[in-house]
């Protein structure tokens, strides 16, 4: 499952507001190593975002895993 930024935009947050902030996003990516222009452009495996094993990747996919599969 490939998780994209409008995922990234529309996942509801724990403040009530909708969507991760960009420069925070960043940061998470540089950490761990993952490609970000390659991410806005083509999305991201799940399992990739998952083996991070950071709450807030975990809770994205969980929003994309519902939202598109209703799983």
């Amino acid at each position: 499952m490939i998780v994209t930024v409008q995922h990234m935009h529309s996942v509801p947050t724990w403040n009530g507001r909708q969507g991760y902030c960009h420069g925070q996003a960043r940061g998470f990516f540089k950490r761990h190593g993952l490609n970000w222009m390659d991410f806005l452009h083509n999305g991201i495996e799940a399992e990739t975002l998952l083996a991070t094993g950071d709450a807030l990747a975990k809770h994205l996919v969980d929003y994309v895993r519902e939202t598109e599969h209703g799983q």
